[in-house]
């Protein structure tokens, strides 16, 4: 394993920087809207489901990487608040899928345009970070690898560890 230099950590601050900048800008837009950050992502995660996955409350807790209760009750606020509804599957009676309402729908739109916006502005700044994060030799060779979930949690408990 390498060591890393100077220029490694600063690209990494700069690159949690950037990110930090996006996601404040996300937690104003959000709560501008009336709503929370987990509910918007909860919103978007329905919305944008990959082809061939049903939102079912498993599928989105994955997705948004939260526990079962945790995403149950996202989906019980935004319901309430006339956002989502569940509605049961047409093949399997017993599967409740979720769906976006039309206020739903209106205000993901609207907020999914102002992400849009920020991201084509911010975009050089945090693909410069990434760049500087990934030089290019190292990058052609980690292309479509990603570290494990068993691999980070190894780290963080290294890191932890008295």
């Amino acid at each position: 394993m390498r060591k890393l230099t100077l220029s490694d950590y600063q690209a990494l601050a700069e690159f949690r920087y950037q990110i930090r900048r996006f996601l404040h800008f996300s937690e104003r837009a959000v709560q501008a809207a009336g709503l929370e950050r987990g509910q918007y992502q909860l919103m978007l995660a329905i919305k944008g489901m990959p082809e061939g996955v049903r939102p079912r409350i498993r599928e989105l807790a994955d997705r948004m990487q939260i526990q079962h209760h945790s995403t149950v009750e996202l989906i019980n606020r935004l319901e309430s608040g006339g956002y989502v509804r569940r509605e049961r599957a047409q093949d399997d009676r017993r599967e409740v899928l979720l769906a976006l309402t039309p206020k739903g729908e209106r205000v993901l739109e609207e907020l999914a345009l102002h992400h849009h916006e920020e991201l084509r502005s911010a975009a050089p700044d945090l693909v410069g970070a990434l760049r500087r994060l990934m030089p290019e030799k190292e990058s052609a060779k980690s292309r479509g690898r990603r570290p494990s979930a068993a691999k980070a949690g190894g780290i963080i408990a290294g890191l932890t560890r008295p």
